[in-house]
C-alpha cells in the first residue's frame, strides 16, 4: 500500500491530517522557510494528541544545508530532545561546502537518532551527485529519502525518481514537491510506495479588525491574514486515489 505523509505546520493540521487518512506526518514550522524545526510546546502537544507517526524536522534554519558549529549543536541538541519526547522518526539533512553528504556530522547524527527512523530531507535536491549521495546515505542507515528528482517539483524529476528507486539498496525514496492528486498516479506507477505531500490550502485569517499599513514581514506584499493549514478533503481524496490504485498496481 502506498503511504502518504503529509507536512504539517501546527498541531491543527497534524489532527486534520491525521482524521483525514494520513499515514504519517512531517511536522515543521515556518512554510515561509520550507520548515524548521517545530517548537518544543507544539512538540509536546503532537506527542500527546497525535496518534499516527509523526517525524519533526530538525533544520535550525531556511537557506542551505551547510551549518556552523553552533548551528550544528542546537540541531544536536533538538534532536537529543525530540528523542526524549518519543517520537518515532526525524527528518534532516546536512550537506558540506562542495555540496556532498557532510559524512562525519551524519554519522554523529545516526548515533543520536539510534532507534529512530531518520528521514533525509530535499537537502539530497542540492547535493552534488544524487547516486552517490545514495550510497552513502544507504551506509549511514537512513530509513527513507525525500527527494523531488533534483527538480523544483517532482513530477519533472520523475526520471531521477525512477532511477533511484530502482537503484535502492535500503532508503525508500520518497517523491514530494508538488505531488498532488492530479499527478500521484505517475509516482506510483514507477513503483514509489511512499508520497510526500502539502495537501494543503491558505485559510482567511478571522480577524475582523486588520490594521492598515502596518505589517510585521519585511515583505510588503505577505498577507498576513492568511494562513497554511491542511484541508481535509484533499488529503482525504489522495488517500483514496492511492488506496483505488492499489489493485491496478498490482494488476500491472
Amino acid at each position: 500500500m502506498t503511504k502518504l505523509e503529509v507536512c504539517c505546520y501546527s498541531v491543527e493540521c497534524a489532527l486534520t491530517a491525521e482524521r483525514a487518512g494520513a499515514d504519517r506526518v512531517e511536522l515543521c514550522a515556518s512554510q515561509a522557510d520550507g520548515g524548521i524545526t517545530p517548537s518544543f510546546g507544539t512538540l509536546k502537544q503532537v506527542i500527546e494528541q497525535v496518534q499516527i507517526p509523526v517525524h519533526p524536522i530538525v533544520r535550525p534554519r531556511g537557506g542551505d544545508f551547510l551549518y556552523s558549529r553552533s548551528e550544528f549543536a542546537t540541531l544536536k541538541d533538538d534532536i537529543a530532545c525530540i528523542r526524549d519526547f518519543g517520537f518515532p522518526g526525524l527528518v534532516v539533512g546536512l550537506l558540506n561546502e562542495e555540496g556532498h553528504i557532510d559524512v562525519p556530522r551524519m554519522t554523529e547524527i545516526m548515533r543520536l537518532c539510534d532507534g529512530m527512523a531518520v528521514t533525509f530531507h530535499r537537502a539530497f535536491d542540492m547535493c552534488l551527485n544524487p547516486k552517490v549521495a545514495l550510497e552513502q546515505l544507504t551506509q549511514l542507515g537512513v530509513a527513507r529519502i525525500l527527494t523531488s528528482g533534483q527538480q523544483q517539483n517532482a513530477e519533472v524529476g520523475l526520471p531521477l525518481l525512477r532511477e533511484l528507486h530502482s537503484l535502492t539498496q535500503g532508503p525508500i525514496i520518497m517523491a514530494g514537491a508538488g505531488v498532488r492528486l492530479t499527478n500521484l498516479q505517475k509516482f506510483v506507477d514507477i513503483g514509489l510506495t511512499e508520497l510526500h505531500s502539502s495537501g494543503g490550502t491558505q485559510v482567511p485569517s478571522a480577524m475582523r479588525y486588520r490594521k492598515a499599513g502596518v505589517s510585521m514581514s519585511s515583505d510588503t506584499d505577505f498577507d498576513e491574514f492568511s494562513r497554511y493549514c491542511v484541508d481535509a478533503d484533499i488529503v482525504a481524496a489522495m488517500k483514496n486515489a492511492l488506496d483505488l490504485s492499489e489493485p491496478l498496481e498490482r494488476s500491472a
